[in-house]
Formats: structure tokens, C-alpha cells, sequence
């Protein structure tokens, strides 16, 4: 496959279809909306095309059959992706996903591995209300036996969706619609081991890290080039996968700045930013933290409709850039 000198992330999770569906004939797709734009966006663009329809099959609105139906295909060879348009719209599939697939190895101890991946697609804002708007990957991330990837890169994108199908764990993709425009250099497709894959430093920083995951890791970033030209070095760790977490370079980061800011696009309560802090706590002393560590997540309510509304709700950039201001002048309390 030829490169380009740059890649956006919805070219890269187009990219990963089109290498899996290229060199790996246990592998076909799954779902409602596939040969739809309006569905999956440019992501799929043309693969029923390339590759047929019986490969990338449009299904009926039927996120129970179509997830159980991948569950079992995946126990007899096959490698299928089942893509669900929106993540509000699979919590229909929930039993598939937490209480099935998630469980098989276990309780067949080892003998069936259910190979499948499910693409969730967090869909939100346009005033789409708050049944549309829901990003659930800490519901998920709390499941043993499910690894949960939110990659925040177009590389990412693309490197662990082909990760996450040639995973022998069943595997939760969720991709974010605000992340497809992003852009990066692309050095080429690089073939990971998931179980290997853990947080990445995407920027170097001293004085806070900034431990983030999919468009929050964005909105990080874009507030870090902020700060940086007003003379505060911010480091920022992308999650990548949430589940399982590896702790290692988070860890390492926390204990250089002595800062740590959980940013996350899901609600505060039993929250994968609580999780951050409480996992960055059970291991840093308290004696290295310069601050307490904070965490910006959602509002505890459901996402309005109102656009006005929505730019309130919705975590700004402004805002991660006053919560490190206010972590650089404060100290810890103990």
C-alpha cells in the first residue's frame, strides 16, 4: 500500500480495512450504515466495492443479532469486525459484548478465544441530544476479559484497528467522528502486538503531565501549544488502550512534573479519569506531587441539545489551560 506524507484519521481506519481485508481472509465487517457516509463517514469509503458484499455486509438494524452473530463466527475461524454507528446504540448489544464475549476464555479456560472486534463510533454534538451523544468507554473499560482501545492518532487509528483484529481477544474499537479531520506525518503502517501497546508521551513536558485518551487527548494538545507559548511546559500522555491499562509511563511522567491532570470526555462519576488519579496515587508518594492532581471530565448530566448549551458542556481547550494555571500556582494539600 502506498503512503502518503500525511495521514488524517479517518484515512487511517480506511487504511486499516483495506490492509485487513487485503491480507487476511478470515476477516469481514459487519453492521448497519457500512456502505453509507452518513453512517461511518469517509472511513469505509468503497470497500463493498473493493473487497464485495459479502465481506462488508450492511446488515439490519439489529445490534443484538449482528454482535451475537460476530461472537460466534469468531469461535470458528473468523476474524469479524462488527461496526456499530454510534456507542449509544450498542449498549442493545451489551450482553453480547460483557457477557458473552468477554467471557468465553475464562470460563473455558483458554480453549475458545472469540477473535472479534467491535468498532464503536462516539458521534456527538449538532445538536443531536442526549441519546446520541454518549461516550460509554468506562462502562466497557470496567470488564475484564474486553481490551478497550481508544486511539487518539490518525497511526493509532489505523495501527490498532489492524492490532485490535489480529488480537486473539475480543476487542471495544472506539473512534471518535471529532478526530476525523486530524492530521499527522505517516512513516507507514507499523504491524503492533496489542498486549504490548500502552500510553505514549506525545509531547514532552516538565512542569504538568496531562493524561488523556481519543479527542480528549486533542483538546490537550491543542491546549499545551497554548501554554507552552506562555512559558509552561505541559506533558501529554495519550492512553491508547484503557483497558488494560499499563501504568509504567504514566507513572514515570507523574513522578517527573509532580502534576497530573486526568482530562477525560466521559462523566465524572466511576469515571476513567477517577481511575487515572486513583491509579497515579496508589503508586507516586505523596511527597513527590508539587499539586493535587484534578481531573476535567463532562458535567454529571445528559449532553443537551441546545447548540449554546453544548459549547458549555463540551470540554474546551480554555478550559485545560485554566486548570493547569490553577495547578501551577496551588500546592498539594495533605
Amino acid at each position: 500500500m502506498q503512503n502518503n506524507k500525511t495521514l488524517n484519521y479517518a484515512d487511517g481506519i480506511l487504511q486499516a480495512f483495506t490492509y485487513l481485508l487485503e491480507n487476511h481472509k478470515e476477516v469481514f465487517v459487519f453492521g448497519q450504515g457500512l456502505w453509507s457516509p452518513w453512517y461511518v463517514g469517509s472511513t469505509m469509503k468503497d470497500l463493498d466495492k473493493k473487497f464485495g458484499v459479502e465481506r462488508v455486509i450492511d446488515s439490519p438494524v439489529s445490534e443484538v443479532a449482528v454482535t451475537g452473530a460476530a461472537i460466534g463466527a469468531s469461535v470458528c475461524g473468523y476474524r469479524p469486525i462488527v461496526v456499530h454507528p454510534r456507542v449509544d446504540f450498542m449498549i442493545l448489544a451489551i450482553d453480547q459484548i460483557v457477557s458473552q464475549a468477554a467471557k468465553w476464555s475464562s470460563m473455558f479456560g483458554g480453549q475458545v478465544h472469540p477473535a472479534v472486534t467491535i468498532r464503536g463510533i462516539v458521534n456527538r454534538g449538532g445538536e443531536q441530544g442526549a441519546q446520541h451523544s454518549q461516550a460509554l468507554h468506562a462502562w466497557f473499560a470496567h470488564v475484564p476479559g474486553l481490551r478497550v482501545v481508544m486511539p487518539a492518532t490518525a497511526r493509532d487509528a489505523r495501527d490498532l484497528l489492524i492490532a485490535s483484529v489480529l488480537c486473539d481477544d475480543p476487542v471495544l474499537y472506539i473512534d471518535d467522528r471529532w478526530l476525523y479531520e486530524w492530521e499527522e506525518e505517516d512513516p507507514g503502517i507499523q504491524l503492533l502486538n496489542l498486549s504490548e501497546v500502552g500510553p505514549h508521551v506525545l509531547k514532552n513536558g516538565n512542569d504538568i503531565t496531562i493524561v488523556a485518551a481519543s479527542f480528549s487527548t486533542k483538546l490537550a494538545m491543542d491546549a499545551a501549544k497554548t501554554l507552552e507559548e506562555e512559558g509552561i511546559s505541559v506533558e501529554v500522555v495519550d492512553l491508547r488502550v484503557i483497558n488494560p491499562i499499563h501504568w509504567d509511563v504514566i507513572l514515570e511522567s507523574v513522578q517527573k512534573t509532580g502534576r497530573l491532570l486526568a482530562v477525560d470526555g466521559g462523566w465524572q462519576s466511576c469515571g476513567l479519569a477517577g481511575e487515572i488519579i486513583a491509579g497515579v496515587m496508589e503508586h507516586v508518594p505523596l511527597a513527590v506531587m508539587k499539586a493535587s492532581p484534578k481531573r476535567l471530565t463532562l458535567t454529571n448530566a445528559p449532553a443537551p441539545t441546545s447548540k449554546v448549551l453544548e459549547e458549555i458542556y463540551y470540554t474546551q481547550p480554555s478550559q485545560i489551560i485554566s486548570a493547569v494555571k490553577e495547578m501551577i500556582g496551588s500546592k498539594v494539600h495533605v
